[in-house]
């Protein structure tokens, strides 16, 4: 039997070598004609499942579906064709654990698997992660081996090659749609925190999310995750999370309940431009410039300076900071990793420890009880905290909260306070030593999305 893989080489060989028109010969036996993915099919379709979930009332269920982000852009406000038929999974080991995406599962009250077979069973959510867009189900089947899709390594991956998406479009039942690889690390906004997406043209719709993008040799490339569409159909613009992300949050090193962590760099900076390249010396415009690095961090007990270019980690290319955020997140606490250094012109390798960002300062939560800042909850800004609330920023103090009403001098939650009445706040036992000796007007500078605002009132 002749492989697909090998036809399919065939197919797009054989019109470059054929010398002319007249040469071509019409097929000679059926067998010469009949290319299928049926054996992939065969192979991979089994591990795919139908997630169905019940939220705690009909209202929070039609929700959970309209947060789907291919049934965002179909559907007009109030319809729910789907019912409480959210999404697709993938079984990936034989004994019943299930990835989907985390918005497929989120705020459900029940989650049941139907299998391939229709069968159904109870799912229990094991780990649910919003910064993946990722959630790990178990479902029990008294021991019963399941069908599952190996994880491929998302890196092999090459733009051109031929995919499948299985998964069950609208309810209608499952579906299998080809296309090709389009584009890898595709940055998209609005989907996850590592906008590192695989695109492909196989067609995904509403009910896809959660759902296998299967390379040929019947592998788990990617979970389908979302579509571009204007009007909500198909257009050949979908994308999905790659297998290696997915590695990572079926194996976390470390985790605090239901949250992953992740190692911490220590260090921010840019993506390199064209013009930053040509001034470096690289021959193309590739990798992350470093700007800031935080003492005693990994980054600056790897050895990294400001002006450093990262280029690889562990021999993979960093094209972007998006591309460096992926990377680190598929990475385990406790591990090293080889940097690929471009500093002054040459070429260097680093070694850096994987450490999860520290909780230090404590967080200190406090609702503050005077001055301006009166019912205002703030904390110390760490590492830690600041990866859970997706800042750049590591230390000073951070709000929280802001109730509703009364005048705040305009603050906003994500707010860092700098200084008050002219003073630097360094954290919130200052602040609150600060604040009953306040004097009118009073004035404070906080930093808002990267920009200083500065504010006033008496």
């Amino acid at each position: 039997m002749i492989r697909p893989s090998f036809v399919l080489v065939l197919l797009f060989v054989f019109p470059v070598a054929a010398p002319a028109a007249d040469s071509r010969a019409v097929p000679a036996a059926a067998a010469q004609v009949v290319l299928s993915y049926a054996p992939v099919v065969r192979k991979a379709a089994p591990a795919v499942v139908n997630v169905y979930t019940r939220a705690s009332t009909d209202a929070g269920a039609a929700a959970a579906v309209r947060r789907d982000p291919a049934y965002r852009r179909f559907f007009a406000p109030g319809e729910d064709r789907l019912g409480h038929s959210l999404g697709s999974g993938v079984i990936v080991d034989p004994n019943g654990t299930i990835v989907t995406n985390q918005h497929v599962v989120e705020d459900a009250g029940s989650i049941v698997i139907v299998l391939s077979d229709r069968r159904e069973f109870p799912a229990e959510l094991v780990r649910g992660d919003d910064r993946t867009d990722l959630a790990v189900l178990k479902i029990n089947t008294g021991g019963e081996l399941l069908p599952f899709l190996a994880l491929k390594d998302s890196d092999e991956l090459e733009v051109g090659d031929i995919v499948l998406a299985i998964g069950n479009p609208f309810g209608v039942g499952q579906t299998v749609t080809s296309g090709i690889v389009s584009a890898l690390g595709r940055s998209v906004d609005g989907i996850n925190d590592y906008r590192s997406f695989i695109q492909t043209d196989a067609a995904i719709n509403p009910g896809n999310s959660g759902g296998a993008l299967v390379s040929l040799d019947g592998r788990l490339a990617g979970i389908n995750t979302a579509l571009y569409s204007e009007g909500g159909g198909s257009v050949g613009i979908g994308f999905a999370i790659p297998s290696d992300l997915v590695r990572a949050v079926l194996t976390p090193s470390e985790g605090v309940g239901h949250r992953i962590v992740r190692p911490w760099l220590g260090a921010t900076g840019h993506t390199v431009t064209a013009g930053t390249a040509r001034r470096l010396g690289l021959s193309h415009p590739s990798g992350m410039q470093i700007e800031n690095i935080v003492p005693l961090g990994p980054a600056a007990e790897a050895g990294i300076q400001p002006g450093d270019v990262i280029l690889s980690i562990d021999g993979k290319p960093v094209a972007d900071e998006d591309g460096l955020r992926f990377r680190f997140a598929t990475l385990p606490v406790g591990a090293t990793a080889k940097l690929g250094i471009w500093r002054g012109g040459e070429a260097l390798d680093l070694d850096i420890r994987l450490l999860a960002p520290p909780e230090t300062p404590p967080r200190k939560v406090t609702q503050l009880r005077a001055g301006p800042f009166q019912g205002i909850t703030v904390a110390n800004l760490s590492p830690a905290l600041a990866d859970e609330l997706r800042t750049d920023e590591v230390a000073g103090v951070i709000v929280l909260d802001v109730p509703r009403g009364g005048p705040h001098l305009r603050l906003f939650v994500g707010d860092e306070l700098l200084d008050l009445n002219g003073q630097a706040i360094a954290d919130v036992g200052q602040l609150q030593s600060l604040l009953p000796r306040l004097s009118a007007p009073w004035r404070a500078t906080v930093r808002r999305d990267g920009r200083t605002v500065h504010l006033a009132g008496s």
